[in-house]
């Protein structure tokens, strides 16, 4: 028999009052001084509440809300002076979960979106005035993606990634660019200062003009070590990739095995009185292991 899913959120979205919406935490004034606000505040003024907050209903309190997500648009919304905001009901409290599931807008598709209203018309300076930004970063950003290789825009289309990264892949040759993302993933590294470091150890060859690249002197050993490292560096990334999947299936089968042994009650109460520590090692493992394995102890 198929189980019917339902949906936790409303169907259509509600103009509710900003002062019955009751945020679930507090904005710093270190949050309320930050570009991210000021950007949030300028894209209101300019075209409104784009995505709407998400609330749910105040158990015993009708006509009451408790903000999910959104905190920072309700600050604004309430600097602004204004009286009603668009909400997104959900029908049950999954404040937690709702906000991990949350994505912000990555550097390589806040791209595509300006080119996109670029093409569609928009005015230049009323883009820049929603996201905060003068028009010569306006214009840097709409030209973030020339000179990058397609296999690079696709590793980094879901990043985080500072634009002046994508200023130092362009100066080198794209055999090079893929090699330097697939570094700075692994690392777990997508600064600025990373990527003008792998610049720097760049061999001439893999740059695209050697001339108009500035690049930070570095001795003969210096640079030597450097390409070392890196090449270490991507070879270890290339194996864990190889891998991956055989090791977390047996990641799988491993903690399978040891919660079946846990839920055999002699062999607990056996551990537990031999070797204490090591059933306490085993059931963290599981537990840890359990949420994204599906198993249980």
């Amino acid at each position: 028999m198929t189980q019917q899913v339902s949906s936790t959120f409303e169907k259509r979205t509600r103009l509710l009052q900003v002062e019955a919406i009751l945020p679930t935490r507090q904005i710093t004034t270190r949050v309320r001084c930050s570009p991210r606000f000021r950007r949030v505040e300028a894209s209101l003024k300019e075209v409104g509440l784009v995505e709407p907050l998400v609330v749910s209903p105040l158990v015993g309190f009708p006509e009451r809300w408790l903000l999910l997500d959104g905190h920072i648009r309700l600050a604004v919304l309430h600097k602004l002076g204004r009286k009603e905001a668009r909400c997104l009901i959900a029908t049950e409290d999954e404040g937690f979960t709702y906000n991990k599931r949350v994505n912000h807008l990555a550097t390589v598709q806040e791209h595509l979106m300006i080119v996109r209203a670029l093409e569609r018309g928009v005015e230049a300076s009323r883009i820049a005035a929603a996201l905060n930004i003068d028009l010569r970063s306006l214009n840097m950003r709409r030209q973030l993606l020339n000179g990058i290789c397609p296999e690079v825009v696709e590793l980094l289309k879901d990043k985080m990634v500072g634009a002046e990264v994508f200023s130092s892949l362009r100066k080198m040759k794209p055999l090079r660019q893929i090699t330097v993302a697939e570094l700075m993933i692994a690392g777990g590294n997508l600064t600025s200062t990373y990527a003008r470091a792998l610049l720097s150890g760049t061999r001439a060859t893999d740059l695209k003009d050697v001339q108009s690249t500035r690049r930070k002197t570095l001795s003969p050993e210096q640079l030597t070590r450097m390409n070392r490292e890196s090449e270490a560096l991507q070879a270890d990334y290339r194996n864990i990739e190889h891998s991956y999947g055989e090791a977390v299936l047996d990641l799988f089968v491993a903690t399978g095995y040891i919660a079946k042994l846990l839920r055999n009650i002699e062999v607990e109460r056996y551990l537990m009185r031999k070797y204490p520590e090591l059933a306490e090692g085993l059931s963290q493992i599981v537990s840890a292991a359990a949420p994204e394995h599906g198993l249980a102890a």
